[in-house]
This record gives C-alpha cells, sequence and structure tokens, in this order.
C-alpha cells in the first residue's frame, strides 16, 4: 500500500560510480586541482601537460593519496599531431571516456595588441581554439562509447560579449570567445547522442593548493573572491546530475 500521508521518505541518492575523466593542461594551476579532486572521489584520471614531467609530478601526487587509477600523458595543444598521438595513446588505456575537461590553454597578457610577439599570438590562438577542438574531436568516439559522457570546457569570462576586466591581452580573449564559439555550436549537435556540453566562464579566481591548509580556511563569502574550491564544486555538481539535466553554462558575478 502506498502511504498517503506525503511523509514518505525520499529514495536516497546513490553515490556516483567511478569515471574515467580526460584532463587538459593538468600539469599546474586548476588543472592539477581539478585532477586531484577527481582523483580523490575515485575517479581514473588521464591527465596531460604541455611538459610531461609536470603530468607525472601531479600524477605522482595523486599516487600520494593512494590512488594508483592515474596515468599522466604529454600533449601541446599547440600541435595538431601532438594531440592525435595523446588521443591514440589514451585509446590504448581505456575503451572510453566519460568526461573530458577542455582546460588547457595558454595564458597571454598585455596592454596592447602590439606588446606581444606574433608566435605568442599564434601559440595562444592555437592551443586554446585549435587544441579545443582537435581534443574534442579525437576523443568523441571514446565519449560516445560511455553511458554518462559529458565534455567541460573552463572558458573564462573573458569569452564573454562585453567583458573586459580579465587582464589579458587581445589574443586571449579572441581564443576564448572561439572556445565559446565552439560549445554554443556542439552543445546542440552532440545533446542527441547524449553527450552533455558543459562550460564555466568564471572570472579572475584565487586556487589555493588542494593539498595545503588554504584549501579549507580561503574565506568563500559573499564579497569574496571567487575560489577555485567552488569552481571544482559547480563542475561536480553539473556532471553527478540526473542525465535529462543538461546545464549548458555557469556565469558567475565578478565581485572584487
Amino acid at each position: 500500500m502506498t502511504p498517503q500521508n506525503g511523509n514518505e521518505a525520499a529514495p536516497a541518492r546513490r553515490e556516483p560510480r567511478p569515471r574515467r575523466v580526460v584532463i587538459t593542461g593538468a600539469g599546474r594551476d586548476f588543472g592539477r586541482t581539478l585532477a586531484l579532486f577527481f582523483a580523490r572521489r575515485g575517479d581514473e584520471v588521464l591527465l596531460s601537460a604541455r611538459d610531461l614531467a609536470a603530468a607525472e609530478h601531479v600524477a605522482d601526487e595523486i599516487r600520494g593519496l593512494g590512488s594508483d587509477r592515474v596515468h599522466a600523458l604529454r600533449c601541446d595543444l599547440a600541435d595538431p599531431a601532438s594531440v592525435r598521438a595523446f588521443a591514440d595513446e589514451i585509446a590504448t588505456v581505456t575503451d572510453h571516456v566519460d568526461v573530458l575537461v577542455n582546460n588547457g590553454a595558454r595564458w597571454l597578457s598585455g596592454e596592447d595588441l602590439a606588446s606581444a610577439a606574433d608566435e605568442d599570438i599564434a601559440a595562444t590562438v592555437a592551443s586554446t581554439v585549435t587544441g579545443t577542438v582537435l581534443v574534442t574531436k579525437h576523443l568523441l568516439p571514446l565519449l560516445l562509447k560511455s553511458d554518462r559522457p559529458d565534455v567541460v570546457n573552463l572558458i573564462s569570462s573573458a569569452g564573454l560579449t562585453g567583458n573586459h576586466r580579465t587582464r589579458a591581452h587581445a589574443a586571449f580573449y579572441a581564443a576564448k570567445h572561439g572556445q565559446a564559439g565552439l560549445a554554443d555550436l556542439l552543445s546542440p549537435q552532440l545533446r542527441p547522442h547524449g553527450v552533455r556540453v558543459i562550460s564555466l566562464y568564471p572570472p579572475d579566481f584565487s586556487n589555493p593548493d588542494p593539498l595545503g591548509p588554504d584549501w579549507d580556511t580561503t574565506p568563500r563569502g559573499v564579497g569574496c573572491e571567487l575560489t577555485a574550491h567552488s569552481l571544482v564544486e559547480c563542475v561536480m555538481f553539473a556532471i553527478d546530475q540526473p542525465r535529462d539535466c543538461f546545464i549548458k553554462a555557469f556565469h558567475f558575478e565578478q565581485t572584487t
């Protein structure tokens, strides 16, 4: 008999099954933060960096947390041949990918257009735009073999029209707008295949060391700078939603 008093307990939410997660640009900064956090959840992490030694260092940190489900790979996002080799290597490690995090991008600062060398401008655009396109293209077959595929794009408020508050070179702004355009197009294209495309547009944020004391003590109140801790929780919230829930983007107020 079904209770009629409205007090029946809600079904318990199940803990998510471990995922296989690919993270680009994971040798430092927020990519490292994400890699450590996914590993702490019990996920298998395939992390890449342009410098293999940097990726290996983060992999060693993950092993130090007690997880051996980690793979360090080299990928220069500005080099199509390197991206193809990266995707081929992933295919030898796993038969599917559950989450692809497009985090890697080359930062470029500069007060005016002439302040950066041509080579740096080309590398910034190539790593951020071309790299994201090619990584997604070459890993899509493995994503389509997952029963819960997600593509997460760490874009930046620099990719929003009318935003000029990030202290970056114009080429970085252009590259981030390219990423945003790709995400806007891929979201409806991949939705019929069950692939969710989730983009985050954070302003400048603090990124305390996840393995240090500041991770849990950095203030997160009203008026405080956005923290990597909160960004990580946004990512996990989005990918843990049931498959009928397609969260397209996270936009953030810049409070500082």
